[in-house]
């Protein structure tokens, strides 16, 4: 396990480069990197309700596969929002019961999933927002509502709401979010956190989604230090 070499306390609260420098030195595997993760996911998401999807088995799976991308960020655990940035045969909700309810999953990964995946990231689940992404709270019906780490009473906004929680609570160092209206900025915020809304154009949606939000609506993440938020967008930057 990661504690072997680095102790999983002080794991949590390194930023991806440092993750992914650990990696390339030799110092931890993927695998140590996404077990930990797990391990921190199952000890504080009861509490925070951020992930609300978890792709543990997939993790590990993905992590030990010799077919792992030799990215910048190989191995480093990341979450997805539960919008737009879809993964290969994993559920999608949207914060919406109607998907919940039917089971509904995607059967290929979204063109920013892939590119996530080329980069080296690990995926370990979906993170909570609220219905549609149309609120700067997240409290869906479909999952209940997601609370912030710092105060457990208070909301870490939304709508990426989920993902802000989860990195600020140390469960990944890096998080998926997208941003029309201050989705990635509102729960940055709220969160003490890194957040971004690229240029338009500069993070594409690809041929699957094109431009459907028009040029209000774009993907990013959100992060605990500058360099990754900068070094994440010139990893995938699409135009």
């Amino acid at each position: 396990m990661a504690g072997d070499s680095v102790r999983d306390d002080e794991l949590a609260w390194l930023d991806a480069t440092e993750q992914a420098e650990l990696v390339r030195g030799g110092e931890l595997t993927p695998s140590e990197l996404a077990e930990a993760a797990i391990e921190r996911i199952e000890r504080t998401n009861g509490a925070l309700n951020a992930v609300v999807t978890p792709l543990f088995e997939k993790a590990v799976a993905q992590a030990a596969s010799a077919q792992l991308p030799a990215g910048p960020f190989r191995g480093v655990p990341m979450l997805l929002k539960d919008m737009v940035c879809h993964s290969a045969g994993d559920p999608l909700h949207g914060g919406m019961r109607v998907l919940r309810d039917h089971g509904w999953t995607e059967p290929e990964d979204s063109h920013l999933a892939a590119r996530f995946r080329a980069a080296g990231f690990v995926f370990c689940g979906k993170t909570n927002m609220p219905e549609l992404a149309t609120s700067v709270t997240t409290e869906p019906l479909a999952h209940g509502a997601t609370r912030n780490p710092w105060d457990p009473s208070r909301s870490p906004g939304g709508s990426s709401g989920g993902s802000a929680a989860a990195v600020a609570a140390g469960m990944t160092p890096v998080a998926h979010g997208n941003d029309m209206a201050g989705s990635i900025r509102v729960p940055a915020s709220c969160c003490g956190l890194v957040g971004l809304k690229p240029t338009r154009a500069r993070t594409s949606l690809g041929p699957g989604h094109g431009e459907y939000w028009g040029p209000v609506a774009h993907e990013h993440v959100l992060t605990r230090s500058v360099r990754d938020s900068a070094a994440v967008l010139d990893t995938i930057r699409g135009m």
